[in-house]
């Protein structure tokens, strides 16, 4: 093997090796992600690119040089010289046995850092979206716990206002009872202030009657006064007639 297609062979060993370590379920992608941080990384993103795409540029060159040499070597002219001479046979078969290597070991080392590249793309990608997914999980659950506590405070208001209504309505039941014996109370002193104005007026009107009595009584005590002075002036006079001699 030469020296070209010994390098090819160890990449493959390392890219198996990778792909190998990449698909261990042990290691999580928030590991990954976390090892893709490093600042090793960072200082090789610049060269990351050109040298990616020169690796694939390498092993395309030689997938196709290795498919060339298949193509040489089991094509007919090879073969006729084969059967003619028998050592050529040999020198034939192992020739192609090499060119189908060296075909195998570059396609699959071509397939490999593709497939190498496109894991940690996607171990990057699950990262970000089970971090993406934390984080709205965790606001879910605010939103759930801010929902529960909405239905509790609401809960809460409504017993608060059912217990307000209750006691507004036995306050309201009370006042209800309150102006009834109000009402009967202002009803039966209605009745006191009727009947005090009727005996107040009965008893104007006895009084009224009383001064007409008083009046007429007065009346005739002065008439009988007037009448009984008169009556004692005239005895009076007849006594000091009879008296006084003629």
């Amino acid at each position: 093997m030469t020296l070209q297609w010994t390098v090819v062979a160890f990449f493959l060993y390392a890219e198996i090796t990778v792909n190998l370590i990449l698909c261990v379920p042990l290691i999580s992608a928030q590991r990954w992600r976390l090892i893709f941080r490093w600042r090793i990384w960072s200082w090789l993103s610049p060269y990351w690119n050109k040298c990616f795409f020169t690796i694939i540029m390498v092993l395309i060159v030689l997938f196709l040089d290795a498919l060339r040499e298949v193509q040489k070597y089991s094509g007919p002219e090879p073969m006729q010289d084969a059967k003619v001479n028998p050592n050529v046979y040999d020198h034939v078969h192992m020739k192609l046995f090499r060119a189908q290597r060296n075909l195998y070991i570059s396609g699959f080392s071509l397939f490999l850092w593709l497939m190498m590249r496109r894991v940690a793309t996607l171990l990057n990608q699950v990262a970000v979206t089970m971090e993406d997914s934390a984080g709205l999980q965790s606001q879910i659950d605010n939103a759930v716990r801010a929902a529960k506590q909405q239905q509790e405070d609401k809960l809460t208001l409504k017993q608060s206002f059912l217990e307000k209504e209750k006691s507004m309505s036995a306050a309201k039941q009370q006042l209800k009872l309150e102006v009834e014996k109000l009402a009967g109370q202002l009803k039966t002193a209605e009745e006191a202030v009727r009947k005090s104005d009727a005996d107040i007026e009965a008893m104007r009107r006895q009084a009224k009657g009383l001064a007409q009595e008083y009046d007429r009584l007065l009346r005739e005590h002065h008439q009988l006064q007037v009448i009984h002075d008169k009556h004692t002036s005239q005895n009076i006079s007849c006594i000091f007639t009879l008296l006084i001699p003629h």
